[in-house]
């Protein structure tokens, strides 16, 4: 039988059912890579599923059977948020509802080597707050998150023998972020004095000029908010940009003809600081006694400080107990801690005449997260009707890194168990 020379293969349809109201991530992660796994509960370690194994893991490209394939997909990121403030007994939908995140893969085999390229989105998170929701803190304050991170990845896969499978990639790693975040004066109160920075902290020669211009200021002044804001409106990139590397190792062994089992570690990523010198930050004061208010808006460059995406180890399995079914059972650790400790931005304010005397004067801000590491189970299974038909269903469950002391609405990230169903067809 001979081996077809190309396949394209685009018409292979995930359909993600939530158990929950689902995210479909682990974290930040997908839960699934490529319309094959992702219908299988995730689940990719052990078996053959397309150049989505540049993402999961590299050394099942090794098991293709073809001389070579194209693979072509759009993936839906479809949060449902709603934000609770139980203090005042109001709700906020996000207005974030769909998310798109096209992927392209190509392998080609030389023998027992197999090379190939592929573009993948990594995962993320986002929402959006209407200004007259009560993250607007009634001022008209909009409120959003959007985080995206890509990888263009070149595999190189090679067949040491008739069981052992061993890959390696090198990935080109880019990440982007929208923020539009206010924050109520006590909780700025809360980063800038030292006896309290509960669930933060915040220093620099803008802090010291605030806390200057609040002693100048009548007594009984408050600040009403402080709000960041960098935020584009591309789809696909975010205001602040950073690039980075990144890079997977795989192996594959197959025990027989039917049992096959996977293993797979992928390093911490090296991001630069993800950078824009379109940001802005306010404060806004109210003095006593209708005296009024004053606002300042100053103008500069954001760093969102050692944004990373953090190392997996991941193990699989996979059995087919006849020609037309396969079980597959994957466990994932996810190392969150070591990446999702605190959210970090240093804003400089530019020379910008608008900003007057605080031309040049910086703020770092520290948000706690204090996320912790995360194991994954994916179990899932396909069954083949026809050479034409295949359909596949699994299960998803990820404990939840999130610490309920520093759950923020602006990042939602978890819901810890999945159900997913898919079906693919194969039209030659």
């Amino acid at each position: 039988m001979k081996a077809k020379l190309l396949r394209l293969s685009a018409a292979t349809l995930a359909i993600v059912l939530p158990a929950m109201t689902s995210y479909a991530t682990n974290g930040m992660n997908m839960e699934g890579y490529g319309p094959v796994a992702t219908g299988m509960g995730g689940a990719s370690m052990a078996y053959e599923n397309g150049t989505a194994a540049v993402i999961n893991n590299p050394a099942t490209l090794s098991l293709m059977e073809e001389k070579g394939r194209i693979d072509v997909a759009v993936g839906m990121l479809g949060p449902d948020v709603t934000a609770t403030q139980n203090d005042i007994n109001q709700s906020a939908d996000s207005q974030s509802t769909a998310f798109y995140m096209p992927a392209f893969g190509y392998a080609q085999r030389h023998n027992d080597m197999v090379f190939g390229f592929g573009v993948f989105g990594q995962g993320g998170m986002g929402c959006k707050y209407d200004a007259d929701s009560w993250r607007g803190l009634g001022y008209g304050l909009e409120n959003l998150t959007e985080i995206s991170v890509g990888r263009a990845i070149v595999p190189f896969a090679i067949r040491v023998s008739d069981k052992l499978h061993l890959a390696a990639t090198v990935d080109f790693v880019w990440a982007g972020m929208d923020l539009k975040m206010a924050m109520g004066g006590a909780q700025f109160f809360d980063l800038i004095d030292p006896s309290q920075q509960h669930f933060g902290k915040a220093s620099g020669s803008l802090v010291q000029s605030l806390g200057q211009m609040l002693q100048e200021m009548p007594p009984g002044t408050t600040v009403d908010y402080a709000y960041f804001d960098f935020a584009n409106s591309d789809a696909f990139t975010g205001e602040a940009k950073g690039t980075g590397w990144g890079g997977k190792i795989g192996v594959v062994y197959e025990a027989s003809s039917d049992l096959t089992f996977g293993l797979t570690y992928h390093a911490k990523t090296d991001l630069g600081s993800l950078s824009t010198s379109n940001a802005n930050v306010s404060f806004q004061m109210t003095m006593p006694d209708d005296m009024g208010s004053v606002a300042q808006t100053l103008t500069g460059e954001i760093d969102v400080l050692d944004f990373q995406w953090p190392a997996m180890l991941g193990g699989g399995v996979a059995y087919r107990p006849n020609p037309r079914t396969l079980l597959v059972l994957d466990v994932k650790q996810i190392y969150w801690s070591s990446v999702m400790d605190s959210f970090r931005m240093g804003f400089t304010a530019s020379e910008d005449p608008g900003n007057g005397d605080l031309g040049g004067q910086d703020l770092y801000a520290e948000l706690y997260q204090d996320w912790s590491n995360q194991t994954v189970f994916a179990l899932g299974g396909a069954y083949q009707f026809s050479d034409q038909w295949t359909a596949r269903a699994g299960f998803n469950y990820g404990s939840n890194p999130v610490p309920n002391q520093y759950l923020n609405c602006l990042f939602p990230a978890i819901v810890e168990k999945h159900i997913t169903a898919g079906v693919g067809w194969a039209w030659s």
